[in-house]
């Protein structure tokens, strides 16, 4: 599998017939190359796919539209597997307008045998085919036209190994009883893709809201609202609209020329020049509005208590160790805050039983540490 053959595809009947084939399968490896220096978007620059016997190079630069993928992409009856999926989920739906399901994620599946947690591809052809793929094109322009050679090779080896990998993880799963884990993981991969929330909602992902006063919180919903319309329309990076620092200062301070623009919030000469206008003017309207129409404040993270945490973490690991995967896989420090502050302010109870694991530690995860975790509170408690 060193040279591996390939069909590449630049014309809609070529793409139309390479679907058809593709969909005769049961299983299907997939990948993309894209780029995403200077814009919001990603740019797609090719697509991978392998069925077993053929790869198919999808070249999107020289199709009309990748909108043919569709029908492969959400054919029940055919398992997309991919590697480390996330950003390949955002460039299908901003492409195609559609992601793939079903979904195996071959770095997920991984982790839930506990061969590694966020492993890469190399390492993990390295692991389970004992070779070695080059790392030579990496950082390359799939932008550029014509692909030189050792790139349509390379883009090869990113799926050619990925449906036998996908066969020993699958046999490994189901003889652990863990592919009910990975299933649930990757049923979430397509949901809360950034370029797709709301803009009005986009200040919420940001950190220190529990910082700033109702009026505050309202003039950076405003702000953010407004970048984010600018950075989709624009198609340019959201820092290079007004970076964040920005955004905070504004909000928390009233500012109301634009020299304070400049010497306040450190916009640049250009962006006063392009935007002061209109963002002196929303934060003037944002401070108008009646407080009835102001976002709700989230709640301010109240310290837990030390020793409870630590010793949750001591159960995280020892269960990681017991069944033998990252503790970062089973869950998160502020899993573990959540399930403490569930029952007050301080993170303690006057009884066990006010504890609720919070939804991160439902599902599959609550036989495999969530139970553990609560019997600890229990256990804590009774000594």
């Amino acid at each position: 599998m060193n040279n591996p053959s390939f069909t590449y595809v630049d014309s809609p009947s070529a793409l139309e017939a390479a679907v058809a084939k593709l969909r005769q399968s049961k299983a299907v490896a997939l990948d993309t190359e894209f780029a995403r220096f200077n814009t919001y978007y990603p740019k797609v620059g090719l697509v991978q796919l392998y069925d077993g016997n053929q790869c198919y190079l999808i070249d999107p630069l020289a199709l009309p539209s990748l909108a043919g993928l569709v029908p492969l992409l959400q054919a029940p009856g055919v398992v997309k597997v991919l590697h480390a999926c996330s950003e390949d989920m955002e460039v299908f739906q901003h492409c195609v307008g559609a992601i793939p399901a079903p979904v195996f994620d071959t770095q997920i599946a991984a982790a839930a045998l506990g061969v590694g947690f966020s492993l890469g591809y190399q390492a993990l052809v390295a692991h389970y085919m004992d070779v070695e793929l080059p790392k030579e094109e990496t950082r390359s322009d799939w932008l550029q036209r014509p692909l030189s050679e050792k790139q349509l090779k390379y883009a090869c080896l990113d799926v050619t190994y990925l449906l036998q990998v996908h066969g020993q993880q699958l046999a490994a799963l189901q003889a652990a009883d863990r592919l009910g884990w990975v299933e649930a993981e990757t049923a979430g991969l397509g949901r809360d893709i950034p370029t797709l929330t709301p803009p009005e909602h986009c200040y919420k992902k940001l950190k220190g809201l529990s910082q700033l006063t109702p009026v505050q919180l309202n003039t950076l919903r405003s702000l953010c609202d407004w970048r984010e319309r600018l950075a989709r329309q624009r198609d340019l990076p959201r820092n290079r609209v007004i970076d964040q620092r920005a955004l905070f200062t504004m909000a928390k301070k009233e500012l109301k020329s634009h020299q304070a623009l400049r010497e306040v919030a450190g916009m640049s000469q250009r962006q006063v020049r392009l935007h002061g206008d209109q963002l002196l003017a929303l934060m003037a309207e944002a401070r108008c509005l009646p407080e009835a129409d102001y976002p709700q404040a989230p709640p301010a993270e109240t310290p837990v208590n030390a020793k409870l945490l630590k010793q949750l973490k001591r159960v995280v690991e020892d269960r990681a160790q017991a069944l033998g995967v990252a503790p970062e896989f089973l869950t998160k420090r502020r899993h573990l805050e959540a399930l403490l502050r569930s029952a007050g302010s301080l993170g303690t109870a006057e009884s066990a039983s006010e504890y609720r694991l919070p939804p991160e530690l439902t599902g599959w995860r609550q036989a495999a540490i969530g139970d553990a975790l609560i019997n600890a509170l229990v256990a804590e408690e009774s000594s």
